[in-house]
């Protein structure tokens, strides 16, 4: 397959970036590649149109339709769909919405599954909810980094996502930068800090999985610093991950806790914000993707994951949605620190999965202060 462009970011980033980040996800339905629920976007970097793409020669061709659950943005949705359609002559329906919504929506159609593949979502939601996906061994398998593949093939890693502390730089004095997840608990920050409800954002799950991590999962040290970092949050639960970034980006928030990918969007569009990747160690963590049980369209369902998986599709997410690769022939991405220069803690994975409805059950009592 010959690689296909879109019109969009420059590649010049700088480690010190100031970040910003992409709409939320919207609780929209509909066919094709066009998702109605736009989500924001950060300030156009001014960058030429690419040309449009074309199929190339050689493409299989399929039939039918493939329905699609995902907790992904626009953004990133819209233009793969729109070329495995052109590729494949596949009709994609689209669902979109939170990634335990839609969860709890696979396993409520268990015994009749209306949807075919789960696009997107941290792999260890994928994992908690293991029971009502296909296993599946993509054809690009012997080209993803091997750390990142779950090893009975319930899910197929997408990208890598690191978790960062964003800030915007009109609202945090010079010096006073959040460098640690310690540095949450700073008074000054109470009330100003972005943070989303781990039960609608597998993202702000992920983070509050890593938090409890970096202070102690085991000893209930991590608990005790969730608790503190809930009290500075001062009754603000944001209901997507969205509105973290849009949150900093426009000034309602200081501090934000967010994925890599949409800081640097933010970045490349020229917003004020600022990115940390915290001294006490932060988790670099794949989303996944798994065909349901049951697909009706289970033929489409593996084609669309062996698409999204391949070189094409995992270019043009890190040249132009700065989102890293998990293909081991896939090229750095200018400017960014390599995944191994990045302090990371000993996220335990199968802990996640195992405990993530206890996770969630206790967080939740602390925001009530029970």
């Amino acid at each position: 397959m010959s690689r296909f462009k879109m019109a969009g970011l420059s590649m010049a980033v700088i480690v010190s970036m100031a970040l910003t980040a992409c709409g939320a996800n919207s609780n929209t339905s509909g066919t094709g590649a066009a998702n109605t629920g736009a989500p924001s976007s950060p300030p156009a970097a001014e960058t030429a149109p690419a040309a449009a793409p074309s199929a190339p020669e050689g493409t299989d061709k399929l039939s039918g339709k493939v329905v699609v659950y995902s907790p992904n943005n626009a953004d990133i949705n819209n233009p793969i769909i729109k070329e495995f359609q052109e590729r494949t002559g596949v009709q994609v329906e689209l669902i979109t919405g939170g990634t335990g919504e839609l969860l709890k929506r696979v396993e409520a159609e268990k015994d009749n599954p209306l949807g075919d593949v789960f696009f997107g979502g941290d792999t260890a939601s994928l994992g908690a909810y293991g029971g009502y996906f296909e296993p599946y061994a993509t054809k690009e398998q012997a080209s993803i980094n091997p750390a990142y593949l779950h090893e009975g093939n319930l899910y197929t890693p997408f990208t890598l996502l690191p978790m960062v502390i964003m800030y915007n730089k009109e609202l945090v004095p010079a010096g006073s930068e959040p460098v640690s997840w310690e540095s949450l608990l700073d008074a000054q920050w109470k009330g100003k800090i972005a943070f989303a409800d781990p039960a609608k954002s597998s993202s702000s799950f992920t983070q509050l999985a890593t938090m409890l991590t970096a202070f102690g999962k085991d000893d209930d040290k991590g608990w005790a610093f969730v608790e503190k970092f809930v009290a500075n949050l001062d009754g603000k639960l944001l209901p997507s991950s969205g509105g973290v970034y849009k949150g900093v980006a426009d000034k309602e928030f200081a501090i934000g806790i967010t994925l890599e990918e949409a800081a640097l969007r933010y970045v490349e569009g020229g917003a004020p914000v600022g990115i940390v990747y915290p001294a006490e160690g932060t988790v670099v963590t794949p989303d996944g993707m798994a065909v349901i049980k049951g697909a009706k369209n289970m033929d489409n369902a593996k084609a669309f994951i062996d698409f999204a998986a391949g070189t094409d599709v995992q270019a043009l997410l890190q040249d132009e949605f700065l989102r890293r690769s998990v293909r081991t022939d896939a090229s750095a991405i200018s400017g960014l620190p390599a995944v191994n220069d990045i302090k990371t803690v000993a996220y335990d994975y199968d802990w996640v999965t195992a405990n993530k409805t206890a996770i969630g059950d206790r967080f939740m009592k602390v925001v009530i202060g029970q």
